[in-house]
């Protein structure tokens, strides 16, 4: 192990409670989410899933591939699904239960491009950066569980599973991949039964979970819905996650945007009721805007209100959400439009109920990755953390003994009760670290110079030497069969 060990993990967890939307509101949005799915359908490119979702009895038109869903069936399906379920981890302390009203969360993913920590120069993603990546993550507090922050780009067709393989080796935390396609999914089942121990534990307390994205508007991708089925039967969860963009994929309107994309998720979701009833399934829903002038990819506008109704969506359905929170579209690192963009939604997001979280430490239209954005964003995460906590009203914490013992025009400095509570009164970020002058440090030279420090003295606690070998020998097998 390194010279430093590695902290708990610190979830957001809100001692305030806000409703955002009424009931009548939300029932009205999943009315128009039903109409959806039994008027106009969505479209399943994979015979297995039109054979499961026929018999069901879902109108299958095996011409267009499109499936209308009754009402019923869809309800009646719906209410299989779990409201609530374990992600397991290979240090019991990084367990996280979805149901305990705390929001965990993880980077951004799966970006392309890495400045390279010697020569500071943009070059695109290995899978030795990930595993490096991996470390830093693996001590941060505010990462509860993994993504592939960046892809393994020198990997090819089974990029997605040597970075399976690089966070099995290199955290602690649940994985929650981003496999697709049902070779690909098998073989990351057999590697997440190997670290798991077997198949049985695995169902019981999944380590690995996989998001599967879905296609705007109302198309599910043929990849990622076998991948999904092939999971579900193993009892590991599946997030779907859609991404509907006002005015392109989706309704100008953001009501509309979001009943499509409840539609997109639950129709994906009925599927796995219907094949693998209690499959552990949550919903995502990041909402996206085209700028009317370019076209181009727009994540937060001046106006991008509502990105908590995501949440309350997803819960009104019966099933946990994954939140998009904290990301950028800067460029850089550091600059005022990072800083606004990563830290507007981060306190909702603790208030209104997500139980996994995403955003942590990609710039570029979450592309890139510095060692020095993440840690700007952990610090904007530890100011929201403490945003949401109440404070304690106690005899000790009013402290009316110890302002009649200082009185009128003294001083506090010396008091017991000021060694006490004096540490905890003032915790200092990354942009309060005065340098030798007295003066304020820059800040982006702090948060690269903490980033480095860790990732020199921090070793996470290493896989089992035999299932390590064991995952080497299950991706030889996959890049022996599915390497071109």
């Amino acid at each position: 192990m390194g010279s430093i060990q590695r902290p708990p993990i610190e979830p957001l967890k809100s001692d305030f409670k806000v409703e955002f939307h009424s009931r009548q509101q939300l029932d009205i949005l999943k009315q128009a989410t039903l109409d959806i799915l039994e008027r106009v359908g969505v479209e399943f490119p994979s015979p297995k899933a039109l054979a499961i979702l026929e018999q069901a009895g879902a109108r299958v038109d095996q011409a267009t591939r499109i499936v209308k869903f009754p009402p019923e069936l869809v309800l009646a399906a719906m209410a299989k699904a779990p409201r609530s379920f374990p992600f397991g981890a290979r240090d019991a302390s990084c367990d996280l239960d979805l149901s305990d009203g705390r929001t965990y969360c993880t980077t951004d993913g799966c970006g392309v491009e890495i400045v390279d920590l010697k020569t500071r120069q943009h070059r695109m993603s290995t899978k030795a950066d990930l595993a490096q990546i991996t470390r830093l993550t693996d001590y941060l507090p505010a990462i509860s569980f993994w993504w592939p922050t960046v892809s393994a780009g020198d990997c090819g067709e089974t990029a997605q599973l040597h970075e399976l393989d690089a966070g099995f080796n290199n955290t602690v935390k649940h994985l929650q991949g981003m496999v697709q396609g049902e070779k690909l999914a098998r073989y990351a089942v057999e590697m997440a039964t190997v670290v798991a121990g077997n198949a049985e534990e695995l169902r019981r307390k999944p380590v690995l979970s996989d998001l599967i994205g879905v296609i705007s508007p109302l198309v599910q991708d043929k990849d990622g819905i076998e991948a999904a089925l092939v999971f579900a039967e193993a009892g590991v969860p599946v997030v779907f996650v859609t991404m509907p963009t006002l005015g392109t994929t989706a309704p100008a309107t953001k009501a509309g945007a979001f009943a499509q994309a409840a539609a997109e998720n639950v129709s994906a979701t009925v599927l796995l009721q219907l094949a693998f009833p209690g499959a552990p399934v949550g919903h995502s829903i990041l909402q996206s805007y085209a700028d009317p002038r370019t076209g181009n990819f727009v994540s937060y506008p001046l106006d991008s209100r509502c990105r908590f109704l995501a949440t309350e969506v997803a819960h009104s359905w019966g099933v946990p959400n994954l939140a998009g929170f904290s990301s950028t579209d800067s460029e850089m690192p550091g600059t005022w439009q990072a800083a606004v963009e990563a830290s507007q939604d981060m306190s909702l997001f603790g208030f209104e109920g997500a139980e996994l979280a995403t955003g942590i430490g990609l710039t570029n239209v979450y592309t890139r990755f510095s060692p020095e954005h993440i840690m700007l964003d952990y610090d904007i995460y530890t100011r929201g953390r403490y945003a949401l906590l109440d404070i304690e009203f106690s005899e000790e914490t009013l402290a009316v003994d110890v302002v009649k013992q200082v009185g009128p025009g003294g001083h506090f400095l010396g008091t017991a009760h000021t060694r006490k509570f004096m540490r905890d009164a003032v915790v200092r970020g990354i942009t309060h670290e005065a340098g030798p002058d007295g003066h304020f440090r820059d800040p982006l030279e702090v948060a690269r110079e903490r980033a480095e420090r860790i990732m020199k003295n921090y070793e996470p606690e290493p896989l089992d030497a035999d299932k390590a070998a064991e995952l080497t020998r299950i991706l030889a097998a996959a890049d022996a069969e599915l390497r071109s």
